[in-house]
């Protein structure tokens, strides 16, 4: 057993002999890492110990801020829609303008007075000012088909006006709606701007009488343009496509732009545009909510009444329902101011009690459908303002809510592959927005 031990000694010993010194050096450097390891991790405060250390220290630190940011004033921008009863002091009080100067500037000057005159609801004016209340700029939308607006601007500090043309965006916005009482009373329950609801009943004017066809449960869907500035909403465009379902029949238009022309069709390519339109008074919401009655007014007595009278207050305007040539304007017995056109030979349109005719209507001009051509009245028979149209085929009377109406030409088989590649993108919208805005209105 020592002869063992003693052999194993001296083999050691003959190993550490042998080793090079970098050895040693590397094992006693691992050895000190690993104790002074050993050692931290043993030697580690817990949590408790730590706390008793620790402490919140708040300074306040100075804002470094350049000589160009510590100059500046902030400006302020704000938007306001005019509402009724608007007036320019009250419109610009409310956009945080408090510049007596700029006031007697908008007041005195010629170019700034549209400001004034055109204060219509809805429309929306953007004002940029100091912080102490100095109009900078104004931006005021202005009336009419040019997308322009009234600017008034300070430079060199001097206030400057001039019209600017809007750079207007368009977007594509889609509604859907159900009568209830009204045309206009549905629209309004889905933020549908009023100049879509005419031209809804512009579009279809030729099979629906707005004024008398409409049923509570009627529904409609309108695919519509809505034009943008700097992400306001200027004014609305064009329908692109409409449905509306009357008394359980369904009508549908598309807009379609050719080389060969351009207007409103259905799905198949008809064309929309009856010779006739339904009614002789433009849609509207004071003419709406009129009604009529065959009772005669001045006779008392039940007659056969071979006409429609529209309820109206004086001066609505009335347009001629078809292309023709006027045959009669002047004053006729019971019929008081009247005007009678011809169409197309055989067909005529008669249009009485008016209080006046249109500027520049007289016998033997040409008319087109939807021209002025006179003012609802009360003149010849007639207790109350309103308007009798009779509708008369070979001086025949007939019932103008009734009767077929001829529609203009269709599109050319050649052009119905154009027409669907463009359309249906606008019919699938329709079919998709069908009843979602009913779905949350109930």
């Amino acid at each position: 057993m020592n002869t063992e031990k003693t052999r194993i000694l001296a083999h050691l010993h003959a190993i550490r002999e042998n080793r090079p010194r970098h050895f040693w050096a590397g094992a006693v450097i691992t050895g000190v890492s690993l104790f002074s390891m050993m050692a931290a991790f043993g030697t580690a405060p817990d949590s408790a110990e730590i706390k008793e250390y620790q402490r919140t220290v708040v300074e306040q630190l100075p804002l470094e801020l350049g000589a160009n940011h510590a100059s500046v004033n902030p400006d302020f921008v704000r938007e306001e829609r005019i509402q009724r009863g608007d007036t320019v002091a009250a419109l610009l009080s409310r956009l945080g303008v408090q510049d007596e100067q700029a006031f007697a500037y908008l007041r005195q000057q010629p170019g700034t007075q549209p400001l004034f005159r055109q204060l219509r609801p809805g429309k929306v004016v953007t004002a940029r000012t100091s912080e102490s209340g100095e109009l900078l700029v104004l931006t005021f939308p202005l009336n009419g088909a040019k997308d322009n607006a009234l600017v008034i601007e300070k430079r060199d500090g001097k206030l400057l006006a001039g019209e600017q043309t809007q750079v207007l965006a368009t977007q594509v916005s889609m509604k859907s709606g159900e009568i209830r009482s009204s045309l206009f009373a549905a629209t309004d329950a889905i933020d549908l701007p009023d100049s879509i609801a005419t031209q809804l009943a512009d579009i279809f004017g030729g099979d629906i009488d707005f004024h008398r066809d409409l049923r509570k449960g009627d529904r409609f869907s309108v695919v519509y343009e809505m034009l943008f500035n700097q992400g306001l909403p200027v004014r609305t465009g064009r329908i692109l496509a409409t449905e509306f379902v009357n008394n359980g029949k369904t009508f549908r238009a598309v807009w379609y732009e050719s080389k060969d022309g351009q207007g409103y069709y259905t799905a198949e390519g008809k064309n929309i545009r009856k010779a006739f339109l339904r009614s002789p008074l433009e849609f509207s919401r004071i003419t709406s909510g009129f009604s009529y009655s065959r009772f005669h007014p001045i006779h008392q007595t039940w007659r056969a009444h071979k006409g429609v009278d529209y309820g109206a207050p004086i001066g609505t305007r009335v347009r001629a329902t078809g292309d023709g040539i006027v045959e009669f304007v002047g004053r006729r017995g019971g019929y008081g101011n009247l005007v009678v056109i011809r169409h197309q030979g055989r067909y005529t349109t008669h249009y009485g009690h008016l209080n006046g005719f249109a500027a520049g209507v007289r016998k033997g001009m040409r008319i087109s459908q939807g021209d002025a051509i006179g003012y609802v009245g009360r003149t010849g028979w007639a207790t109350g303002p309103h308007l009798h149209y009779e509708f008369r085929i070979n001086d025949v009377h007939q019932n103008p809510l009734a009767i077929a109406l001829p529609s203009a030409p269709p599109l050319a088989s050649q052009q119905m592959a154009e027409f669907q590649r463009y359309t249906n993108p606008l019919t699938y919208r329709l079919d998709r927005i069908r009843g979602i805005n009913l779905a949350l209105l109930d």
